[in-house]
C-alpha cells in the first residue's frame, strides 16, 4: 500500500485524444490517463472498447494510437525527470562521489563479467575427491582406514558402557545399604539426598564421556580428510599405488577379538525376504522391484562389527553410491519432537554415534537446524493467518486438527503427523538419507483410512524419493516398528492391503514425478512377526501388484 501511494503523489493525469468515423459521423474519444502508466495496455484497450462502445473495425487503430501516446508521453516525463536530475547535479544538490558509488554498484552486481567468481567449497571439492577415490583401486584402502576409526570408536564406547555399569552396580549396592538402614538411623530425606547424588554422578560421568567422543570423532573427521586429499594427490603424482595401498590394513587382533562378541551380538533368527518385479503404468510401463523382508528397521543402518565379507560388500556399495543419483533411503517412525532423547530416535542416535561420520554434520547439529527451520515455518505459517480476515467461511476441524493446533501453538517446535525431516548419513550400513516420520497413537488403531496423515506422508516421502535420485527406499509396511496385543492377524492383514493398495497408486504416480525410473521399494515387518504370517503377506502383495515375476529369498546374517 505504501508503495502506490507513492507512486500515486508523482502520478500526473494526461488526456487521451482519439478521434475516427462511425458512418457519417466523425467522433471524438477523450480519456484521462494517470502516468506512468501501471496497466497493462492491452486490458486498458479492452476497457475503452467496451466501456464505449467503440465500433469492431477501430479496435487495430485503437490499440496502435493508445500505444503510441502511451510511449511518447513516457519518454517525455523521463526526458523531464532526467533534466531535472541533471540541474539539482549542476547546481550542487547532489553529492556525485554517493552517486558515482551507487551506480558501480548497481553495475557490477547486475553484470555478469564483473561478478564475483563463485569461491569454491571445501565440501564440494572433499565430495568430488572422495567419489573419485571410491571409483578407483584405492577404494579398499579408504574402507581399510574407515574400519579401523570405526573399531577405535567401538572400543571407546565399550569402555564408556563399562564404567557406566560399574557405576550402577556400586549406586545400586549403596542404595541397597540405604534402603536396608531406613527408619532406624536414616531417614527418606537421607534416601532422596543419596539418589540425587547418585543422579549427578551419572550425568557427570555420561557428559564426560559424551565430551571425550565428540572430540574424537572431530579428530578422525579432520584427519580422514586430510590423508583423503593428501592420498588423491599422491596418486595423482604416483602412477603406482601398490605401496599406498599398504600403508592402512586392518589389524586381525582387532578383528578376530570383535568376532567373538560381533557373533553373539548378531545371535538371531533368519531374516526372510521376497522379491518382486512389477511393471507399473498405463501406456508406457515402467519396472519396479518390491522387496518383503522381516528384520529390525536399525539392521539397516548398523555395521556388523565382525569382518564378514557380506559387511564389506555394504559397506563398499553404500560408498559407491554416497556421491550418486541412487541413493537408498528409509523411513523411521518417529513422534512429533525433533530431537534423540528417547524411543525408537535414541537407538537409532546410539547407532549413528557408532561410527564418524566424515561427510556430514553429526546427527544432533542436523537436528538442531531441523528445529530452527520448524520455528520458522511456523512463525511464517502464523503470521499468514494473522493476515487473512476473520470474517468469511471457515473450515470445520476434521481428524483432531484443532487439537493438533493447539499442540502446535503451545510447543511450536514440535511437527504434525504426516510431516517429516530428514538426515543425511554416511556412517550407516545401507542407508544415505532417513526420513523421520511423524506419527501418532492412531497408527496402532485399526481404522485409518487413504487420508491418514501418516500415508499422505509416505506420498510426500515417495515424492521426494523422486526428485532427489533416492531410487530405494525401506517403507514400515504395518506403519509400526514394533508388535503388540492388539495388532492381531486381521489387523495385519488389513493395515497390508492399505498400505500395500496406498503404495502401489503412489507409484503409478511416479511416472508424472520423475518420467518414470525404476525404482526399488522395500516393504519392513517387524521380526516378531511369525512366518506364517509372513508368506500370508508376501501371498497378498502379488495378488495387488500384479506381479509379473517373483524370486524367494531366505538368508542368514
Amino acid at each position: 500500500m505504501k508503495k502506490n501511494k507513492s507512486k500515486a503523489n508523482t502520478a500526473a493525469e494526461k488526456e487521451f485524444v482519439f478521434e475516427f468515423k462511425a458512418g457519417k459521423h466523425n467522433c471524438v474519444l477523450k480519456v484521462p490517463l494517470q502516468f506512468p502508466v501501471q496497466e497493462n495496455i492491452s486490458d486498458l484497450h479492452g476497457r475503452l472498447m467496451l466501456l464505449h462502445k467503440i465500433p469492431c473495425y477501430i479496435e487495430n487503430e485503437l490499440k496502435t494510437s493508445l500505444s503510441a501516446f502511451i510511449e511518447r508521453e513516457t519518454i517525455l516525463d523521463y526526458d523531464r525527470e532526467a533534466e531535472l536530475a541533471l540541474q539539482r547535479l549542476t547546481a550542487g544538490d547532489v553529492d556525485v562521489n554517493q552517486l558515482t558509488n551507487a551506480w558501480t554498484r548497481s553495475y557490477v552486481e547486475t553484470t555478469l563479467e564483473h561478478a564475483r567468481p563463485e569461491e569454491p567449497s571445501w565440501d564440494e571439492d572433499f565430495a568430488d575427491v572422495y567419489h573419485e577415490l571410491i571409483h578407483s583401486p584405492a577404494s579398499d584402502t579408504l574402507l581399510n582406514l574407515e574400519h579401523n576409526y570405526f573399531v577405535s570408536i567401538s572400543e571407546l564406547i565399550s569402555e564408556r558402557d563399562m564404567e557406566i555399569k560399574k557405576l550402577q552396580e556400586r549406586q545400586a549396592a549403596e542404595m541397597d545399604k540405604v534402603m536396608h538402614e531406613l527408619g532406624n538411623t536414616l531417614s527418606d530425606q537421607d534416601v532422596n539426598a543419596v539418589a540425587s547424588q547418585h543422579f549427578d554422578a551419572q550425568q557427570v560421568l555420561e557428559n564426560k564421556w559424551a565430551s571425550e567422543l565428540k572430540q574424537v570423532t572431530g579428530i578422525q573427521k579432520q584427519e580422514y580428510q586430510e590423508w583423503v586429499i593428501k592420498l588423491h594427490q599422491d596418486l595423482q603424482k604416483s602412477t603406482n599405488s601398490s605401496q599406498i595401498n599398504e600403508e592402512i590394513k586392518v589389524q586381525p587382533s582387532q578383528l578376530s577379538e570383535l568376532a567373538d562378541s560381533g557373533a553373539r551380538m548378531f545371535e538371531e533368527q533368519p531374516q526372510l525376504e521376497e522379491s518382486f518385479t512389477i511393471h507399473l503404468g498405463a501406456q508406457l510401463k515402467t519396472m519396479h522391484n518390491l522387496r518383503l523382508v522381516r528384520a529390525d528397521v536399525l539392521d539397516f543402518c548398523k555395521h556388523r562389527r565382525h569382518g564378514s565379507g557380506g559387511a564389506k560388500l555394504r559397506r563398499l556399495q553404500t560408498a559407491l553410491s554416497l556421491y550418486s543419483s541412487s541413493l537408498c533411503g528409509l523411513v523411521l517412525l518417529v513422534d512429533n519432537r525433533v530431537n534423540s532423547y528417547s524411543g525408537i530416535k535414541r537407538d537409532f542416535a546410539t547407532v549413528a554415534k557408532e561410527c564418524t561420520d566424515f561427510h556430514f554434520h553429526c546427527l544432533e547439529g542436523q537436528l538442531e537446524e531441523v528445529q530452527q527451520v520448524v520455528l520458522y515455518a511456523r512463525a511464517q505459517r502464523s503470521s499468514k493467518q494473522k493476515e487473512q480476515p476473520a470474517s468469511g467461511s471457515q473450515k470445520i476441524p476434521r481428524n483432531g486438527c484443532d487439537d493438533k493446533s493447539k499442540n502446535v501453538e503451545r510447543n511450536p517446535s514440535n511437527i504434525l503427523p504426516g510431516e517429516f525431516y530428514i538426515s543425511r548419513h554416511s556412517n550407516l550400513s545401507e542407508v544415505h538419507v532417513v526420513f523421520h516420520l511423524c506419527v501418532d497413537d492412531n497408527v496402532r488403531s485399526g481404522n485409518i483410512t487413504a487420508r491418514d496423515p501418516a500415508i499422505m506422508g509416505l506420498r510426500n516421502i515417495l515424492k521426494v524419493c523422486c526428485t532427489h535420485d533416492i531410487t530405494t527406499v525401506t517403507v514400515p509396511l504395518l506403519l509400526v516398528h514394533d508388535m503388540s496385543e492388539e495388532m492381531t492377524i486381521p489387523w495385519c492383514l488389513k493395515r497390508a492391503e492399505l498400505v500395500f493398495k496406498c503404495v502401489k497408486g503412489f507409484m503409478m504416480e511416479m511416472a508424472s514425478w520423475d518420467g518414470g525410473i525404476s525404482r526399488t521399494v522395500q516393504f519392513l515387518v517387524p521380526k516378531s512377526i511369525s512366518e506364517e504370517m509372513f508368506y500370508q503377506l508376501s501371498n497378498m502383495l502379488p495378488q495387488i501388484f500384479r506381479v509379473s515375476s517373483t524370486l524367494t529369498l531366505t538368508s542368514k546374517h
